[in-house]
């Protein structure tokens, strides 16, 4: 029996809040719908950030609202504090997620706040969660570097990773916020990481940016990880990182993990509607 991977499908949040024209309400709902049909179980759906710094994303309430929910999908939203919260609450988001960074520079352009500040935050936000039952993941962005700073130590995501799992984080996903990362460095970064974290509660999240992605992804498959980000269409990039992007394609990860003897439950016929439409979106071709 192949020996399943679980793909967290990023497309309607990390995949279209960089992108300049803005995307309906009724188009990102389509797009979940369609992703909701292929098997996929965790669909990052809504951010609920500054409509005046990720203007893409101030759909999120009505987008959740609008969608036809699948028994068995998880239909997350991204809070950077607790305003975001209960936004999403409001909206019955199944999960929330939060988003440290391993970079001083990043977290003040991506959060307005220095590292600790972010963890103050999210502290609030867990502790809010828990009262609910709200299920909450933990990003770590810049795990590799910074588009400000350069390369980052493991160390630094290593104690952002234990700090988050510390407040009641049930994952967190290790970012290559510009996609720079070489096999090696992941490597370098999972050696460390999983001295004190258990590979059962850690995800990657590669982007593309010069095509080494699914190397990063196959080494980190190496180390024991069996939960991966990806973006149907690679579609992505983050407004505070210049130089990043997309996020590595759902639909690439899915046929190499397929070839290599993994199981994801995700239907490639389906998934290749789900990744047309977001070319016809955002006027791409498919």
């Amino acid at each position: 029996m192949a020996e399943p991977v679980t793909i967290c499908e990023v497309a309607p949040r990390d995949g279209l809040q960089n992108e300049a024209a803005f995307v309906a309400t009724e188009d990102k709902v389509r797009l979940i719908d369609l992703l909701s049909a292929t098997g996929v179980r965790y669909i990052e759906a809504a951010s609920f950030v500054s409509p005046r710094l990720v203007p893409q994303m101030a759909n999120g309430g009505d987008v959740l609202s609008g969608i036809a929910r699948r028994s068995g999908v998880v239909y997350a939203a991204l809070t950077p504090n607790l305003k975001g919260y209960e936004a999403a609450m409001t909206a019955r988001a199944n999960e929330v997620a939060v988003f440290a960074a391993a970079s001083e520079s990043f977290s003040r352009r991506n959060i307005n706040c220095s590292i600790e500040e972010s963890l103050v935050r999210y502290r609030d936000v867990c502790r809010a969660a828990e009262r609910d039952g709200m299920p909450v993941r933990g990003y770590v962005s810049c795990a590799i570097a910074c588009p400000y700073e350069g390369p980052v130590v493991p160390e630094a995501v290593c104690r952002l990773a234990v700090a988050l799992l510390d407040m009641g984080c049930r994952e967190i996903s290790l970012g290559d916020t510009i996609g720079v990362a070489w096999p090696e460095q992941v490597e370098m970064l999972l050696d460390a990481v999983l001295r004190q974290v258990p590979a059962a509660v850690i995800a990657g999240h590669f982007h593309d940016t010069h095509g080494r992605a699914r190397a990063c992804i196959r080494k980190a498959l190496e180390l024991g990880i069996r939960v991966f980000d990806t973006s149907a269409g690679g579609t992505g990039g983050c407004p505070f990182a210049p130089g990043a992007r997309g996020n590595v394609a759902t639909e690439k990860v899915v046929q190499m993990l397929s070839d290599e003897g993994y199981e994801t439950g995700i239907d490639m016929g389906a998934l290749e509607k789900a990744s047309a439409l977001i070319a016809q979106l955002l006027g791409r071709p498919a």
